[in-house]
């Protein structure tokens, strides 16, 4: 019988913290706790940067301290901090250099799949590109970094939790021939992540350098809408080989992609091209072709910015459907109209040779 989340506390509150000299509970540093059925404990600890050596005992004090308790089955611990700010000096200091974006060990290709609102497509655009780059023979993972609505799992039909054999190293999930990784793992399917930018930065930072991703043709990073902290982090901590820009065609929603644009314009990331979702829906019953949210916005965009407009896919119902029963339509129908707009897409990237 997993324990409950008040055992739980009260076994971290055993664990002393060393800046406060008090317990790790009472100063603060314990975030997120949370305790499923399945008896997995995870939390954040929020710490100061400068004291990481002396919590990184601590953390190992606590995750040993909770494996030893009754009915908990699995430990996962995440470490971030604050950036502190430097008092002011008197004399001028040649600024440091900060440390360029990183390869992820294996991977020879990251690519951003971005919107610059959300409800546009961006997820599905994200699954059904891996399932056909995977069918295209490449080796494809695909990282959910859309941590305020992650839905790669549900998409991807992967359920369950992720292991770690050494506390460090995180085994990803694998399904339809991807590989996968999602914040939406680590948390109940219902559960809130109610967490600021430094710890979006070092969970996406572990996601990306910790997990063992294994030999990969390519990595699609599913990103939150907006640009934000996790769009920024990925651009300066990894080494991305370009964005692609998912919109539908209606004046709202361009004016959003035009600004994800100018975001990765300033983060020297190339733009691979755009994708036009929601293009236009044809009835099912008589065959009457409809732009319900215009079209042809995404194109005239594409040509301004010349980049290549990927693909224009239709607003139907059996993509839908194929995603929220956790097989995308490039796995389901993979001859269909539908899929061969994300088919299209992955030819275009393996041609160019970023995929």
């Amino acid at each position: 019988m997993a324990p409950s989340r008040e055992e739980v506390v009260t076994a971290l509150k055993a664990v002393e913290d060393p800046v406060s000299g008090g317990d790790i509970m009472g100063s603060g540093v314990v975030r997120a706790l949370n305790v499923d059925e399945s008896g997995a404990v995870r939390f954040v600890m929020e710490i100061p940067p400068s004291a990481a050596t002396a919590y990184s005992a601590v953390k190992d004090v606590a995750e040993a301290r909770l494996k030893a308790m009754a009915g908990v089955s699995s430990v996962s611990i995440i470490m971030t901090g604050h950036t502190e700010v430097a008092p002011p000096e008197l004399k001028p200091k040649k600024p440091a250099q900060p440390a360029g974006p990183e390869k992820i060990p294996g991977v020879n290709h990251i690519i951003a799949i971005a919107s610059g609102k959300g409800g546009v497509g961006k997820s599905t655009v994200s699954a059904n590109l891996a399932c056909a780059l995977a069918q295209q023979g490449r080796r494809v993972g695909l990282l959910d970094a859309d941590v305020y609505g992650p839905s790669q799992p549900r998409m991807l039909g992967v359920s369950g939790r992720p292991s770690s054999p050494d506390g460090k190293i995180i085994l990803p999930m694998r399904n339809h021939g991807v590989t996968m990784m999602s914040i939406g793992l680590m948390t109940n399917e219902d559960q809130a992540v109610v967490w600021r930018g430094p710890m979006l930065m070092g969970a996406l930072q572990q996601m990306m350098m910790q997990v063992q991703w294994g030999a990969l043709d390519v990595l699609l990073v599913d990103l939150p809408p907006g640009t934000g902290d996790v769009q920024m982090t990925l651009s300066q901590k990894a080494h991305v080989d370009g964005a692609i820009i998912v919109s539908t065609p209606q004046d709202v929603a361009l004016l959003d992609a035009r600004k994800g644009i100018d975001m990765f314009q300033q983060l020297k990331v190339p733009i691979l091209g755009m994708v036009e979702n929601m293009s236009t829906h044809i009835c099912s019953q008589c065959g009457h072709e409809e732009h319900v949210f215009g079209h042809g916005g995404v194109a005239a965009e594409a040509a301004k910015l010349n980049v290549p407009l990927l693909a224009e896919v239709p607003l139907d119902l059996q993509i839908r459907l194929a995603a929220d029963g956790g097989a995308p339509i490039t796995v389901t129908q993979p001859d269909s109209a539908q899929a061969k707009a994300f088919h299209d897409i992955a030819g275009a990237l393996v041609a160019k040779g970023v995929a």
